[in-house]
């Protein structure tokens, strides 16, 4: 049983809510490169500090659920049934998270993103970060120290279907055709249960 978050926790989640909001707000009228910390403090009625207590750094702003996104993967892989295949499991949830990311109402915020070389760095070291993290998951999932490289290149590719998705015109046929091919490499890797 999942216990309730406490009112603190609610509190907090909130704040961080409304800072996340109101920066993105400010990054699509006014420009990422034109809106700094101490605009989106004072538009959110903040303190800086506040800010940063939630946020690492500017960008983070922008990325604010990429916490959820590396904890999804590495859940889906922990999480699934027993003898339940891996790269389906991890297909579904590719496919969801690219739905999501694709919606009409994301794509100002990827057109900010591809137009800003400061959240492009940003979000190819987050999905370095990303890949490691599922790496880790799928090895421990095999038994198989973190760093094995066919479990390193199996989670650099299916973060990679994310980014290929977003860009294709039919972002749940890319992944599907990305995973065709994670599958076959995985079977090759002689990974496959």
């Amino acid at each position: 049983m999942t216990v309730p978050p406490g009112r603190r926790e609610r509190k907090k989640a909130a704040t961080r809510q409304k800072i996340a909001d109101t920066a993105l707000r400010l990054f699509l009228e006014r420009g990422y490169e034109a809106v700094g910390i101490r605009d989106v403090a004072a538009e959110a009625d903040v303190a800086v500090t506040t800010v940063f207590s939630h946020f690492a750094s500017k960008e983070a702003l922008v990325f604010e659920q990429d916490e959820d996104f590396e904890h999804r993967l590495a859940r889906a892989v922990t999480g699934r049934a027993a003898r339940e295949p891996l790269i389906p499991v991890l297909r579904h949830e590719m496919r969801d998270m690219v739905r999501h990311c694709t919606a009409d109402s994301a794509a100002p915020i990827w057109r900010m993103i591809d137009t800003s070389p400061a959240l492009r760095q940003y979000e190819e070291s987050m999905r370095l970060r990303h890949a490691e993290s599922l790496a880790a998951a799928i090895a421990a999932d095999l038994g198989l120290p973190p760093d094995t490289t066919a479990c390193r290149t199996i989670a650099r590719f299916v973060i990679d279907a994310h980014a290929l998705a977003r860009e294709a015109a039919d972002p749940q046929a890319a992944v599907d055709e990305v995973f065709r091919m994670i599958e076959a490499a995985w079977e090759v890797a002689g990974l496959a249960s």
